[in-house]
């Protein structure tokens, strides 16, 4: 339970926040570029999580967990006050940066100590939930996030931040450092297996820009219907993380089947939600494509999770979790980027919709093709 709480910590970092953006860009008007350095001040912390999460994960085999995770969620909850202190929005995207990098300790971890303490059937049970979790607490916090920013304008959210003061002590009482055994120390001396670990983190980075293009942008997407007020966008949005949440579960329900069948699957549902997307005229038909998506991309993230996660020696599950979690906090970045570029590629964003069902249709025959090759599929 407290790994699943310090898992949730990453996601308030962005969810929190959005509630008050339109406050901190009319605040920041002045300042030059503010439209882009604003929104930035956000989303730079998934950035640090992309950059820095294979540097946790090696820190993390070379000196230990416990440690490194009580002391990162300490610097979490003092980075992510100062902006309530702060008036500067340099110096607020500063702090934003600090508090990224501490993150990428914090979530990369959080994965890494589920492998270190379960295994098997209730390693992939937790790995569900955490998945789960972090859908289910993005809606509330969301809605926390808008009524300390109501309550307390601009810096209100910020204040949540403190709830990581708690999770550290909790963690520094209940977590322990994961024993390492003679054979995992042999382990440790040979070389990374690249080839393996490689090939799933740019596995994890298609699935995550399935996942985020749908639910980052999913505002643009709905108003191509015609006009639609932040309300039906917030509840169609909540539905959407539901959605997240079920997928998650269904993995630990479909476990048997997990690697390349379920990331075929997975791939097939999303490939026709989106083509629902760029095809569907009204609200109602864009809403259910959207959640059809990502109910795809909750069952295809446990998945390819538990898929690294096995393909790993213990005593480098920390680097190779790493590598795993930049791939999808980069997807996080990216996402809206490579959609607004296809966009004007392709001439509108219901063409390049279109074209993200057809990759995605790719990429679950791909997957059903692999199951016929066993060599492969493990690969």
């Amino acid at each position: 339970m407290i790994l699943l709480a310090t898992a949730v910590l990453p996601i308030m970092a962005i969810v929190s926040l959005i509630p008050v953006l339109p406050l901190l860009l009319s605040e920041f008007a002045d300042v030059p570029r503010s439209e882009f350095l604003v929104p930035m001040a956000l989303t730079i912390p998934a950035l640090c999580v992309a950059v820095f999460s294979p540097l946790a994960g090696w820190l993390s085999d070379l000196i230990g967990r416990k440690h490194l995770m009580v002391c990162a969620l300490v610097l979490y909850a003092l980075f992510g006050i100062l902006p309530w202190f702060l008036n500067d929005l340099f110096l607020i995207i500063a702090a934003r940066f600090g508090l990224g990098v501490v993150e990428a300790v914090i979530m990369t971890l959080a994965t890494v100590l589920i492998g270190d303490y379960f295994s098997g059937e209730r390693r992939e049970k937790w790995i569900a939930l955490q998945i789960a979790v972090g859908s289910v607490a993005a809606i509330v916090l969301i809605a926390i996030g808008g009524i300390l920013g109501e309550l307390l304008g601009s810096r209100g959210p910020f204040l949540l931040y403190l709830l990581a003061l708690p999770v550290a002590l909790a963690a520094a009482i209940g977590l322990f450092e994961p024993d390492v055994t003679a054979s995992e120390e042999r382990t440790d001396a040979q070389a990374f297996p690249f080839r393996t670990v490689l090939p799933l983190a740019l596995v994890t980075f298609v699935v995550g820009v399935i996942f985020y293009t749908v639910t980052v942008q999913l505002g643009p997407i709905l108003e191509t219907s015609g006009p639609v007020s932040p309300a039906q966008i917030g509840l169609i949005g909540a539905i959407c993380n539901l959605a997240v949440a079920i997928g998650s579960l269904a993995f630990h329900r479909g476990r048997q089947n997990a690697g390349p069948k379920l990331l075929a699957i997975g791939l097939a549902v999303a490939s026709i939600g989106y083509a629902g997307i760029g095809l569907s005229p009204g609200l109602f038909a864009l809403a259910a494509c959207g959640v059809l998506i990502c109910f795809g991309s909750g069952l295809m993230l446990p998945n390819m999770l538990a898929w690294t996660m096995r393909s790993l020696p213990a005593a480098m599950r920390g680097r190779g979790m790493g590598l795993w979690t930049g791939s999808f906090f980069l997807a996080q970045f990216l996402a809206p980027l490579m959609l607004a570029a296809l966009s004007g590629l392709a001439g509108n964003l219901p063409q390049a919709l279109i074209i993200y069902s057809l990759a995605a249709g790719v990429g679950a025959l791909w997957a059903v093709l692999s199951l016929k090759s066993p060599g492969r599929a493990a690969a």
